[in-house]
């Protein structure tokens, strides 16, 4: 039996299908060590609640957890080999986020850029809840419990994992090594940028191409790209750099020579947009279609979604349940003696 290195957790709020930014950003990391590492992937339902704690968002999470993790079995996640649970089927999580909250300051969340983006985006500027203010310790909760190693996320997030490591540290100081210091890890792509050439891939802003589409509506997706603004005609030399559509072509386009060959056509102004993009098309749809293949064998699957969460949430609790016996003997904590009848 293969040792495993240590362990991993990582995950995603469930606020809809996933996308080419999510892969590259994450999703890849998780696919590449799922077979060396111990790996949990949180599915974090508790974490939308802090942007939209409104009744209609709430009632659609069950729809967005199972497409979710169904987007997780696509890509290759193998449950037998790695760890899908429910957020919130782990009460634990609660009890941990409480201790943590005591161990940092809110001036110390404040500084934190990508709070405030989050809180823009959701026009929460003016108002920020408590609990998005809180959500950096929340994952520090979700990454401590089944005391990880290693934490693969996007660009985003990795001074959330700067704040989950300086919780650990002060809580070892004060009370003894409990958990490890766990690491961050980027992926090869840290922020993959949209389809509009102006802002990362984001659900929020229509600019994904998700790794549910079909060849038709990629196609279509890719004919609308933004590509060099100064280049008008196809006999204008035109501008590689920073050119989304060549930042694509270098992601998923296996092709080397073809990508090679575009670019030094593109700078001398002897190619069109529109055969760049055709051969992009056909590139990404390449690379999602084995996604679909799987996608629709685990759809054909009744019940399949739900016995993924329940196996994986089951072992996560179990996980979550040692490592409050050993924070609370660490703390000394009362408790209360148990009374049979």
């Amino acid at each position: 039996m293969t040792t495993k290195k240590g362990r991993i957790l990582t995950g995603d709020r469930p606020t809809g299908k996933m996308h080419l930014g999510h892969y590259v950003g994450s999703l890849a990391n998780r696919i590449r060590l799922q077979s060396t590492y111990d790996c949990f992937f949180i599915v974090a339902d508790l974490h939308t609640l802090t942007t939209k704690p409104e009744r209609e968002h709430i009632a659609q999470l069950g729809q967005n957890v199972r497409d979710c993790v169904l987007d997780y079995l696509s890509v290759g996640i193998d449950p037998d080999q790695s760890t899908i649970f429910l957020q919130s089927g782990v009460p634990e999580t609660y009890e941990l986020n409480l201790i943590f909250e005591n161990l940092v300051t809110v001036a110390r969340l404040e500084r934190i850029p990508s709070l405030k983006d989050m809180a823009r985006a959701a026009d929460l500027e003016e108002s920020m809840p408590f609990g998005l203010l809180g959500y950096p310790v929340l994952q520090a909760a979700d990454i401590l419990l089944p005391r990880a190693h290693l934490v693969p996320v996007g660009k985003d997030n990795e001074s959330h994992v700067e704040v989950t490591r300086e919780i650990a540290r002060r809580f070892n100081y004060l009370y003894g090594e409990v958990f490890p210091i766990p690491d961050v890890l980027v992926g090869d792509i840290p922020t993959l940028v949209g389809t509009d050439g102006q802002a990362k891939m984001s659900k929020s802003l229509g600019n994904t191409i998700f790794l549910s589409d079909s060849a038709e509506e990629v196609t279509q997706k890719v004919r609308g790209m933004y590509t060099d603004p100064n280049r008008i005609r196809a006999d204008i030399p035109g501008r590689v750099e920073g050119n989304p559509v060549f930042i694509y072509h270098d992601a998923f386009n296996p092709n080397l020579d073809e990508v090679n060959d575009l670019k030094e056509r593109y700078l001398l102004g002897k190619v069109g947009d529109v055969e760049v993009k055709k051969k992009l098309s056909a590139a990404i749809n390449n690379f999602l279609e084995p996604f679909r293949e799987r996608r629709a064998r685990y759809e054909a699957q009744p019940g399949l979604i739900e016995d993924v969460l329940i196996a994986g949430t089951e072992r996560a609790r179990a996980e979550a349940h040692k490592t409050m016996d050993a924070v609370r003997e660490a703390m000394g904590m009362y408790r209360l003696p148990v009374r049979t009848i």
